[in-house]
């Protein structure tokens, strides 16, 4: 067998393992454990916006705090970070061989799937690193996160206009997203033929409700990330729980925190509606 035929034969079994039950069952469960992470950092926004919270972070590192402190907690912390691995594993397929779908091959729908792996391998890796023992991993506030690595690109040579740029290319996303939910993008994602009337009715209202509320929360923490930039103080940009908690500063006061918190709770519920009805 001459070379060619080995790195043929290479690339079939490779594509055959990203089409194989065991790399959809990875997937479903990344989604699943999505889901639990975005249902929590939901409920613990609802407590802020009603005074509660106890001073819990509503961000990844709050919900992992949240589960820790639960009877089997750090059981659950692996389930999910091996979910989550999945998830990466399954964005990296897409990636190299392409989606389900006739567009999934794409060169831009396979760059984003290159994003999302890189984005779901680091998210895997710090849900990991805190259930393995390490508590700043995960735990971190987003917040600091998000000022340390402001602060650190605007040492960079023309580093105010990256973070700008960064911030607008937030806002984007964030209208994106809202912007696919309310026209029920997933829809093109769903085996719409298993679904009965009500499964197709929960999938819509809790993707459109959780994606406003999603595309909402992203838009802002990238209005913060641009102001950061043009007043050039890298402490203006805000991670999750800052930015929703920046929400009772307006005139709606808590109840716009709360909208979006029932928003992110939401995306939590569409997530397991996705594991369980996403073509992959």
């Amino acid at each position: 067998m001459d070379a060619r035929s080995m790195t043929l034969g290479g690339r079939g079994k490779a594509r055959r393992a990203a089409n194989s039950s065991a790399m959809d069952a990875a997937a479903r469960w990344g989604f699943g454990a999505r889901g639990v992470i975005y249902l929590l950092i939901g409920v613990l926004a609802l407590q802020i916006a009603f005074g509660g919270g106890g001073g819990e972070q509503a961000d990844r590192g709050g919900a992992l705090a949240e589960i820790a402190k639960k009877p089997l907690g750090s059981i659950l912390l692996w389930v999910l970070g091996i979910g989550l691995v999945g998830m990466a594993l399954w964005r990296l397929s897409e990636a190299l061989f392409g989606a389900a779908g006739p567009d999934g091959s794409k060169p831009g729908k396979r760059l984003l799937s290159a994003v999302r792996f890189v984005f779901y391998g680091f998210v895997a890796y710090s849900v990991l690193a805190f259930a393995a023992g390490d508590k700043s991993s995960g735990q971190g506030s987003s917040d600091q996160q998000s000022q340390d690595i402001t602060a650190r690109a605007m040492d960079w040579p023309g580093g105010r206009w990256i973070v700008g740029i960064a911030g607008v290319v937030i806002v984007v996303a964030g209208i994106w997203v809202a912007l696919s939910a309310v026209r029920r993008k997933f829809h093109k994602h769903l085996k719409l033929g298993e679904m009965s009337h009500g499964a197709r009715r929960f999938v819509d209202v809790t993707g459109i409700a959780g994606g406003l509320g999603r595309g909402f929360l992203f838009a802002a923490i990238g209005v913060f990330v641009v102001v950061a930039a043009v007043e050039y103080e890298p402490d203006k940009a805000k991670g999750f729980d800052d930015t929703l908690r920046s929400f009772t500063g307006t005139p709606a006061g808590p109840w716009l925190l709360a909208v979006v918190a029932a928003g992110l709770a939401l995306f939590g519920l569409f997530s397991f509606g996705m594991a369980r009805w996403r073509r992959v």
